[in-house]
């Protein structure tokens, strides 16, 4: 009985201490136990997605390694700062968009990097987080719901970035952009008739999309509502993916055993496609089980939410719940066939550093609102 006593004691102790060192780092302890369980589930899943490549799996973790640092060094950072901040990192990612018009490094027929050295990154990568935090930064002391000239501004703010996105070309990324700046206004309390108004006009801007549209993307758009058509062209992504979801079934085949990811009939597998190699080895439950980890990651934000104390807090930690809801919704989506593949990938598990910087960043935005916000005025 006093065994058991002492290693209760023990633990209390160990969960306080661990609590203290949360608390001093700024980070939020549900929300980095949920992130870190959908990682590792990650690192698993990629693993095989690499096809046993260790050295790949290497280049992950350590790419890993610079996202946790980026979030860990944003979580310091008070809410004045990030708000100061907010229209400088707003601006320098239009300038580093732009230099990429004139300057950018082309690969697979996009021009969409900037090289400076030996280190390459994506600023559109930067807008991700940009958008959304100009876009609260011009609410934070505004009446909402804000005025027709406030939306009009805001509609810039957002379209901008989005087009000189869109025009690399990039249009995953770009309505992912512009996904995470549009949840900021709907955030900020639009009527039900505004809400109406964009909806129209979306539809009625499609023709107008449409024609600026480069043909390949036109081209996706057609496959999707008919793969077949081009089975060994535009729709091969899709069909390959759809077979390897069905083959795999309730169990799946087993980890590192699916013979359209391993055998490498499906593209992209450790990037876009991902999700396709979890559902081919671990089956329908292999991915209900990472979208339940999803749903936590999701439910802790919206509750992060709903305890900030001010409106650029409130905006921001509301818009980033609901952007990476966009990013799973959108990858699961194009990899399932229900939407047109647009080269989005699945967070925290695809194969990428920039992606996992950017994401990562966002949750140590996130934890410095929460945690600080004792510090915040009303």
């Amino acid at each position: 009985m006093l065994f058991e006593e002492d290693q209760s004691s023990t633990a209390r102790r160990t969960l306080s201490a661990s609590s203290r060192i949360l608390r001093r780092l700024h980070l939020d302890g549900p929300l980095l136990a949920s992130l870190a369980v959908v990682i590792s589930y990650g690192l698993f899943v990629l693993y095989s997605a690499t096809g046993q490549n260790l050295a790949q799996w290497l280049n992950q973790v350590e790419r890993l390694g610079l996202a946790v640092g980026a979030l860990l060094l944003l979580a310091q950072i008070p809410p004045p700062w990030l708000k100061r901040l907010s229209p400088a990192m707003y601006v320098l990612g239009i300038l580093l968009l732009l230099a990429v018009t004139v300057a950018g490094t082309v690969g697979k027929g996009a021009q969409r990097w900037l090289t400076l050295g030996a280190f390459r990154f994506q600023p559109s990568e930067i807008m991700k987080l940009g958008v959304p935090m100009m876009c609260a930064w011009y609410l934070r002391e505004r009446p909402l719901p804000p005025s027709t000239r406030d939306l009009i501004l805001l509609g810039l703010i957002v379209l901008i970035p989005a087009a000189l996105i869109a025009k690399q070309p990039d249009l995953g990324t770009a309505i992912l952009v512009a996904a995470a700046g549009f949840s900021v206004i709907f955030l900020s309390g639009l009527s039900i008739w505004v809400m109406v108004a964009g909806l129209v006009a979306l539809g009625c801007a499609v023709p107008v999309a449409w024609h600026f549209m480069h043909d390949y993307q036109r081209q996706r758009i057609i496959t999707f509502l008919d793969p077949s058509r081009d089975a060994l062209g535009a729709g091969y992504h899709t069909i390959q993916s759809q077979i390897a979801i069905g083959s795999g079934g309730v169990f799946g085949k087993g980890w590192t055993h699916g013979s359209q990811a391993q055998l490498e009939f499906l593209p992209e597998r450790s990037t876009d496609f991902i999700f396709a190699v979890i559902g081919e080895e671990l089956g329908f439950l292999g991915q209900m089980l990472l979208l339940a980890m999803y749903l936590v990651v999701i439910g802790r934000i919206l509750y992060m939410a709903s305890e900030a104390q001010d409106t650029y807090a409130r905006l921001i930690c509301g818009s980033l719940g609901l952007t990476f809801f966009v990013y799973v919704f959108v990858n699961t989506g194009m990899v399932s066939g229900i939407l047109p593949v647009v080269g989005v990938p699945l967070p925290l598990v695809s194969y990428g550093g920039t992606s996992m910087v950017t994401l990562l960043s966002g949750f140590g935005i996130l934890m410095s609102l929460y945690r600080h916000r004792k510090l915040v005025g009303s």
